[in-house]
């Protein structure tokens, strides 16, 4: 026996974290073995969340073992939980789409109704960076809740939506659920009062419909919310929707339906560079931003409702998370980014 030689490195193994009400798991089970044998992988840990867990004990369990790779099977709510558990290892994160929006594996372009084709991704595509939001919610009781987010975070709107869409109607139609609540909010046209700053600039008073703080701007539909937020770049983009009336909710109908051509093809970028954004729409965007309110407000983070608050300090933590991607749908993504006007 050669005494140089040195033993073969041990197998890669993976772990698996899957919520069990959204997938098939005896599919899944066999998907990932198929992937284990093709790879050489030994077999992977398996981490089931739980009705009093999103997904974080699940997620620590994981990282216990220290992995190769984290595969993380569910919605948007339970890859945000273990996101914020496994920010900052190192450790891949293969995402596998199962839930009602998806809209974080919707902007890294990967297969979001193809659980076979986003098996593959996890354990044989390459690794991207992506920043990850955190948030400081100031409660009304004084106390404050740390939670992190991949998407969006917002007020308003947004997050009535998230609190009072039928859940069982949501699961059966999908997005559609929400024109109810849509409906009467646009009706309603109730606004607020907010304060805000960004960076290190003064505090600014406004009143406003909804408030959303996005690392990524789109939303399902092909809807472009905020032009300017990628996942990758350090920042947080901010959007203001201020109607006043029904005018103002048109001109914000039109802007949504037309931000993607606007910001991503060429001739879009040549009209929005000489078309004035309008009155109803304030866009920002910052490494930190804070806002307080003169009453309290519901606030919601990727799609889930996380209370009300009276105030909120949002940063970005750059190039947290490691994610598994399409290579080609990767380049894809980059191509599509938008360009913005000097």
């Amino acid at each position: 026996m050669n005494a140089d030689a040195k033993d073969p490195a041990p197998p890669r193994r993976a772990a698996i974290v899957y919520n069990p009400t959204k997938v098939d798991v005896g599919t899944l089970r066999a998907l990932v073995a198929r992937e284990e044998a093709g790879g050489g992988w030994a077999e992977s840990y398996w981490f089931e969340t739980s009705a009093d867990d999103d997904g974080r004990a699940a997620a620590q369990s994981a990282l216990a073992e220290h992995p190769e790779l984290a595969v993380i099977v569910g919605g948007d709510g339970t890859l945000r939980a273990s996101a914020e558990v496994l920010a900052g290892t190192g450790i891949p994160l293969g995402l596998v789409p199962a839930g009602t929006g998806n809209l974080f594996a919707r902007e890294l372009r990967l297969p979001v109704s193809n659980v076979k084709a986003a098996v593959t991704t996890a354990f044989t595509g390459v690794d991207a960076n992506a920043d990850l939001g955190l948030a400081v919610l100031d409660r009304p009781d004084g106390t404050q809740t740390r939670r992190a987010f991949l998407v969006m975070a917002g007020i308003g709107l947004d997050a009535h939506m998230a609190g009072h869409t039928n859940q069982r109607l949501k699961k059966r139609i999908g997005w559609l659920a929400y024109s109810d609540p849509i409906a009467r909010s646009i009706l309603g046209n109730k606004q607020f009062d907010l304060h805000y700053a960004l960076d290190d600039e003064p505090e600014v008073a406004l009143r406003a419909h909804t408030v959303i703080v996005g690392n990524s701007g789109s939303l399902t539909a092909g809807l472009l919310l905020i032009p300017s937020a990628t996942i990758d770049d350090g920042l947080l983009d901010a959007v203001v929707l201020r109607p006043r009336g029904g005018g103002g909710w048109t001109n914000i109908g039109y802007r949504l339906t037309f931000n993607r051509m606007l910001h991503r093809t060429g001739f879009g970028r040549f009209v929005s560079r000489y078309s004035p954004t309008p009155r109803a729409i304030r866009y920002a965007q910052a490494k930190t931003m804070r806002v307080r309110f003169d009453e309290p407000q519901e606030i919601q983070l990727d799609g889930d409702p996380n209370g009300v608050v009276v105030g909120a300090t949002l940063t970005v933590q750059p190039h947290a998370l490691t994610v598994r991607v399409d290579p080609q749908r990767a380049a894809q993504r980059r191509s599509a980014a938008p360009v913005l006007a000097s």
